[in-house]
């Protein structure tokens, strides 16, 4: 591996170069071999750099820090098994729709093309192993490619529907000295999406026309800024609103025409379904959002969708193929005001009633107390990062705000390397990140990343012994759990031995511990040893 003579700048530098052109400003990453050009040219230039303990890990951080700012963020890793191990994380920015601009190295250019060579981390052909989880595959071959190359993949990750890009740049074009400029400005507009003016009519129309309208916001929604426009659409045709579990944050929570987010209780899925208009915006009504595809509405769907693999994917509709905010705006100017606001206020508190009724039924006290804890001792603006575990599986119904978790792929253990991404965003205000003990061993490396860089999450683990949702299906499913249980260390005595303040609480003691450790500058961890229960989301209790 030939190395950087003094004063020579190498292909690595273009690939920083082009990140500070585009605007960015952070990189998350983990090197390697093949990569280590890129990584070398780090230390010259503006970017500041963080890195992970693995390569999954650093992809969550990457994508929480895009779902934080609404920009784009690079991701840095090697060749082969360091390529392989991020595509768990951008396969949630896939389904989440997160731009995350992940940029890999590859064997020398002589080496490509199907082990020729032998060398070390070689793949038969990498790209493949990436075009089926990204949005848009950019290879580089020489030099001169890099910055182009790498300017189209952030205008395709921040094009609507958002999502995440590869990029794959050879060890010798890496490394190779190059005679160029530094990189200055590169042009990267993301294309608009705007919707064609004569299905804003129609849908207009039918909104306006209708008896019984609902809406459901999906995340795009919120990705696209489009909160204030459903508020006004909302409002002016007297449209009671459901958020979908990605779309939290898009409909102000105690508005009388919020039916917040209820999905998975049967109630609501009735309720949408009874609507003679339906108006789905930023969601393909996929398992989550449909109740676990028992949805069948009755009435006529308008779906207003930027991602066009997912205009009618699941049911007939008036499809819309637009980003969520212009359309929205059209909408709201075209649909004619309505007068009975309260029926629909009223549809929506008997709603909520009957859904807060069953519950009380269940037995479900300690769940409610433990979830009402933690929004308490959260400042209200600081963002929060859940595992897929069963506290989370409730803040999905019952989360009063925005929050984040991996339900768009459904992977464990993205709730604390999100959480350190986040932070990094946004040192100046805590985050909270949410796992449970099984999930929580998927990322536990991570509490060094979290000392190293003094990152102010606190980190949440609720210690039920095992993977209690899979506990929880096996034994409704079967009569009994496999593969459920877990020997699992002592997690306090664990992150101190990083140099991370640990607590163990009660559920009793959870929103003052949390609020203390949140209030505390750098990283902490709480332990709550508890063994929580879903709710069940039928008519009656069960």
């Amino acid at each position: 591996m030939s190395g950087r003579g003094s004063g020579e700048r190498n292909g690595g530098d273009l690939v920083v170069e082009s990140l500070a052109a585009l605007g960015a400003r952070t990189v998350f990453g983990l090197p390697g071999q093949h990569a280590l050009g890129a990584f070398d040219a780090l230390r010259r230039s503006v970017l500041t750099y963080v890195g992970l303990r693995m390569e999954s890990n650093a992809g969550f951080a990457a994508d929480a820090f895009a779902r934080s700012t609404g920009s784009a963020a690079p991701l840095l890793v090697s060749t082969g098994p360091g390529a392989l191990m991020s595509l768990a994380a951008l396969q949630e920015s896939a389904a989440a729709s997160a731009p995350v601009v992940a940029i890999g190295s590859q064997v020398p250019v002589a080496g490509l093309g199907g082990g020729r060579h032998g060398y070390l981390h070689e793949l038969r052909d990498q790209q493949a192993s990436f075009r089926g989880v990204v949005k848009s595959v950019h290879p580089v071959r020489a030099a001169s490619q890099i910055p182009s190359a790498i300017a189209a993949a952030w205008e395709s990750a921040l094009s609507a529907p958002y999502g995440p890009v590869w990029v794959e740049v050879p060890q010798d074009v890496l490394l190779a000295p190059v005679d160029v400029p530094p990189v200055m400005a590169l042009a990267a507009t993301p294309r608009p999406l705007p919707p064609r003016p004569e299905l804003i009519a129609e849908a207009a129309a039918r909104l306006s026309g209708a008896a019984r309208p609902v809406i459901l916001a999906g995340g795009g929604v919120v990705r696209a800024g489009a909160e204030p426009a459903l508020l006004a659409l909302a409002e002016k045709i007297s449209a009671p609103v459901a958020t979908t579990f990605g779309g939290k944050g898009a409909f102000p929570w105690e508005h009388p025409l919020s039916l917040q987010s209820w999905l998975e209780d049967r109630y609501t899925t009735d309720l949408l379904e009874d609507a003679d208009v339906l108006l789905v915006v930023g969601s393909g009504l996929g398992e989550l959002s449909s109740n676990y595809h028992t949805f069948r509405p009755r009435g006529r769907v308008i779906q207003i969708e930027a991602d066009l693999g997912k205009l009618e994917s699941n049911h007939p509709a008036l499809g819309i193929h637009a980003d969520a905010a212009p359309a929205l705006r059209d909408l709201a100017d075209a649909v004619a005001e309505r007068a009975d606001g309260g029926a629909a206020e009223r549809t929506a508190a008997d709603l909520l009633a009957r859904v807060r009724e069953r519950i009380a039924g269940q037995d479900l006290d300690l769940e409610q107390r433990v979830l009402g804890a933690v929004r308490a001792a959260l400042p209200r603006d600081s963002p929060s990062f859940w595992d897929m575990t069963i506290l989370a599986y409730w803040a999905w119904s019952a989360w009063p705000a925005a929050m984040h978790s991996a339900q768009g792929a459904g992977g464990l253990g993205y709730g604390f390397p999100a959480a350190l991404g986040a932070a990094a965003a946004d040192p100046a205000r805590p985050v909270l990140a949410v796992s449970g003990d099984g999930g929580a061993m998927y990322s536990i490396a991570e509490l060094a990343t979290a000392r190293q860089y003094g990152l102010p999450v606190t980190w949440l683990i609720v210690d039920d012994g095992g993977y209690g949702i899979l506990r929880e299906y096996m034994t409704d499913a079967f009569g009994a759990a496999t593969a459920t249980e877990l020997a699992r260390p002592d997690f306090v005595a664990l992150a101190e031995s990083f140099g991370v303040p640990a607590v163990r609480t009660t559920p009793e003691d959870l929103s003052a511990d949390l609020a203390e450790a949140l209030a505390a500058p750098g990283p902490s961890v709480v332990v709550l040893p508890a063994v929580l229960r879903m709710f069940a989301p039928t008519h009656l209790a069960t």
